[in-house]
């Protein structure tokens, strides 16, 4: 089966020219969980993105940071960031954009563990592995004691999940990935996974119709 990079990367190839290049979270039975917006990821600002960024301190890891948009205004605002993503596709716009990017799954060794001021879980994110404790506690390893931990997550009320999904090319005769683990958690209910994962929950804030919030370690 096709790998999920491989249909990732191909959507931002298409986004990238400006072609349609929408996908979709389908679940095991083939019904789509979410769709989503690979323009959404290129080049310029997110409606939202404003907030967030402007709350990222000096020194910050953007995990899962894709092709790069919020690594490279980081970049842009002066401040000393590392992006870290899968798909070589990603990494190779976000180098492009001017954003240092290591080609890398996140759970594998980093430069420096432990001393990152801050890390960001943007666009969804905090789905990355299906498994939000072991993510969060992860991001704790890399920031350390009293160090940021930046999400974005779904509303309020819109309930949290997990479990196995794949990509699906919205085209006509479009390719499905391979499944893998994916999860969504609802800003009402983070507290208790950044709980266990040793972080506390300082800040929960809404801009354009996104949900964010800030842990501390």
């Amino acid at each position: 089966m096709t790998a999920p990079v491989a249909v990732f990367g191909a959507a931002l190839r298409r986004a990238e020219r400006g072609e349609p290049a929408a996908l979709r979270l389908v679940g095991p039975d083939g019904a789509a969980v979410r769709a989503l917006d690979p323009h959404a990821w290129h080049g310029e600002a997110r409606p939202g993105d404003g907030a967030l960024v402007a709350r990222c301190p000096d020194g910050t890891v953007d995990l899962g940071c894709g092709p790069g948009r919020l690594t490279a205004a980081l970049v842009a605002g002066g401040r000393r960031v590392l992006g870290v993503d899968v798909s070589p596709q990603a990494v190779r716009y976000a180098r492009r954009h001017g954003a240092p990017v290591l080609c890398q799954d996140l759970f594998r060794p980093l430069p420096g563990e432990g001393g990152w001021p801050g890390a960001l879980l943007a666009d969804g994110n905090i789905g990355i592995g299906g498994d939000p404790v072991r993510l969060l506690r992860r991001c704790r390893r890399l920031v350390g004691p009293g160090g940021t931990v930046l999400v974005e997550v779904d509303p309020p009320g819109a309930g949290s999940w997990s479990g196995p999904v794949a990509l699906a090319d919205e085209r006509r005769g479009g390719r499905t990935s391979a499944p893998f683990a994916w999860a969504f958690v609802a800003a009402d209910d983070l507290a208790a996974p950044a709980a266990a994962a040793a972080l506390d929950l300082v800040e929960t804030w809404t801009e354009a119709g996104r949900w964010f919030a800030r842990l501390r370690g």
